[in-house]
């Protein structure tokens, strides 16, 4: 078995795929109802909307198999996601790639795999969308284009979900998508009683970087700092740019969690200084979730954000 190499924009694509927050999401009709068209088209004994996550891939709609994820290593898509076009397979039991893949030797028997990848509205190739046979076939021109059309309904239907919740610089959640996202993990806080920690951040040195570099090096430095972010924190944590230089993360079930995030945050941007932007530094702002006192997602961010005021007048004094 050869393992899927990564692609070379590996990281603004695992990015890219988090910042659309449908990973781990319930099932939706929407595109349930394309799987079941592909599987029809087919004749398909499995047919899945495949999300390619840095050691996973996660089905986000499946037909014929009961699992809803499998490790990288053993996935196809991840050869699929490789290259803009269809990835076939037409008997993986001769195919020295998959021969000896536990997925072909044993359940669900995969002999033929015909994957087109799905592309996120910035352009990275984030899963497929595929279609397996327990036997050797082929796939025909007519279903190559198929394929690719049912593609690009899953990518129409991906940009529908995007448009209003994304930041189209950074692809992390913009404000709205922070507000939708983190209103509902803050009132199940509330519910279960589990701590929470908000952190907001203010980019030291952003304004005087455009008026000396240009607004080309201020996106630089967004995009930078986002990608740092999504570096250091767990996947389960929300992060957002909620304004022109001002990002957040919401830490659920995390109680003092910030300290060691934020230190881990440091190391990092010591370690990876741009030729332009240079170190990238920032006044924070955390606060703790008190059931009491935070009764909106709102008044966390008025909070961290007197706390941020605090932090960035004691450095200026310094």
């Amino acid at each position: 078995m050869i393992n899927p190499p990564y692609p070379l924009d590996e990281a603004m694509r695992a990015l890219t795929l988090k910042s659309l927050q449908i990973l781990d999401t319930a099932p939706e009709e929407r595109f349930d109802r394309i799987t079941r068209l592909a599987r029809r088209f087919f004749d398909a004994d499995i047919c899945l909307i495949s999300l390619v996550d840095s050691r996973r891939q996660w089905f986000k709609s499946k037909q014929g198999l009961e699992v809803c994820q499998t490790t990288r290593e053993l996935s196809f898509c991840g050869h699929a996601i490789l290259d803009d076009d269809i990835f076939v397979v037409e008997d993986a039991s001769s195919d020295p790639r998959f021969y000896d893949n536990p997925l072909v030797v044993g359940e669900p028997h995969i002999q033929f795999y015909a994957g087109c990848p799905i592309q996120s509205p910035s352009g990275h190739r984030i899963g497929t969308i595929c279609v397996m046979h327990k036997t050797p076939q082929t796939l025909s021109d007519d279903g190559r284009a198929m394929l690719a059309d049912l593609a690009m309904m899953v990518e129409d239907e991906i940009t529908l979900i995007t448009q209003a919740t994304i930041d189209d610089l950074t692809q992390i959640s913009n404000r709205r998508g922070f507000h939708n996202v983190a209103r509902h993990v803050l009132a199940l806080c509330r519910r279960i009683g589990t701590p929470a920690e908000l952190a907001l951040f203010d980019l030291d040195g952003f304004r005087e970087l455009n008026d000396t570099h240009g607004s080309e090096a201020g996106d630089r430095m967004l995009q930078a700092f986002a990608l740092l972010l999504c570096r250091c924190f767990r996947s389960a944590d929300i992060i957002a740019r909620i304004g022109g230089d001002e990002f957040c993360v919401f830490f659920a079930g995390s109680k003092g969690g910030s300290k060691y995030a934020l230190e881990r945050l440091e190391a990092l941007a010591e370690n990876e200084k741009d030729p332009i932007v240079g170190r990238l530094d920032w006044s924070v702002g955390t606060i703790a979730f008190d059931p009491d006192r935070h009764t909106t997602i709102e008044r966390m961010l008025a909070d961290a954000d007197e706390k941020m005021y605090q932090h960035r007048s004691g450095k200026q004094h310094a």
